[in-house]
């Protein structure tokens, strides 16, 4: 499955005193592509919440390698890296949407979690569809 990236424009407010992107928003710029990764694959984030589960944030990394600067757009390629029944490990690779320079690459690992018993699961149990979703894209 083709899965489009995300494309974000660098705004002000995100910028520090030398007008770079600041190193944070980085961070949420996974966030806000792993959200539209799972509207892409047709099972959205919110669909998972409905269905009693969320994504907890175990680990995360990002490393930078050019910089973003206020007006840029870039495109945040999201796939999944590794799944178990457990967890999830996704790997975003930020790039320069003009010139295809990678500005960024990191990765986030998030285990399954059980909003109303409040405690971790595995999604094979509670999300058979979304579990096979993730293991077809992840082999593809």
């Amino acid at each position: 499955m083709k899965i489009e990236p995300y494309i974000r424009k660098a705004n002000y407010y995100e910028t520090d005193q030398m007008g770079i992107i600041h190193h944070s928003n980085y961070i949420r710029w996974f966030e806000e592509a792993r959200v539209d990764f799972m509207d892409k694959i047709g099972f959205s984030y919110q669909k998972a919440v409905e269905h009693g589960i969320d994504f907890a944030v175990l680990s995360i990394e990002c490393f930078y390698k050019s910089m973003v600067r206020y007006g840029d757009t870039v495109v945040i390629e999201t796939t999944i890296s590794e799944i178990t029944k457990t967890r999830i490990k996704l790997s975003y690779v930020v790039k320069d949407q003009k010139t295809l320079e990678i500005r960024s690459t990191g990765s986030s690992t998030h285990c399954w979690f059980d909003n109303a018993k409040r405690r971790p699961v595995s999604l094979e149990k509670a999300i058979p569809a979304l579990y096979e979703l993730f293991c077809e894209i992840s082999h593809s």
